[in-house]
């Protein structure tokens, strides 16, 4: 009786192009949901400023100068707050953008699939 041998699978190399194609999406994605995160902050001091530059940049000057004069517990606290505002904000978009964080596979879309 014959040993039957399987079939010789050649190694199956890494595709290092795949995982820098996904890395750049990755950072693409990262970097538009900063850039989304900051506009709507400005977003919020322009509103609070009466979609008007002079008054948006009023409330950024009152804000500073507030920043300037406070104790460490409150700039501490200011810190805090802002770091917490800009994570929901982020964590939002991100939500809302969920479809884009996975890259479109190149082969389905030649395909019409």
């Amino acid at each position: 009786m014959a040993t039957m041998l399987p079939p010789v699978r050649p190694a199956r190399r890494f595709d290092y192009g795949f995982l820098l194609y996904f890395m750049l999406h990755a950072l693409g994605f990262i970097a538009t949901t900063l850039l989304m995160t900051w506009g709507i902050l400005v977003l919020f001091f322009l509103a609070i400023g009466g979609f008007s530059l002079d008054g948006m940049m009023h409330q950024v000057a009152n804000l500073s100068s507030r920043y300037i004069v406070a104790d460490a517990a409150r700039v501490d606290q200011f810190k805090l707050i802002v770091g917490v505002v800009h994570m929901v904000v982020a964590i939002a978009l991100i939500f809302f953008r969920r479809h884009a964080i996975l890259p479109r596979d190149p082969a389905r879309l030649e395909h019409g699939a």
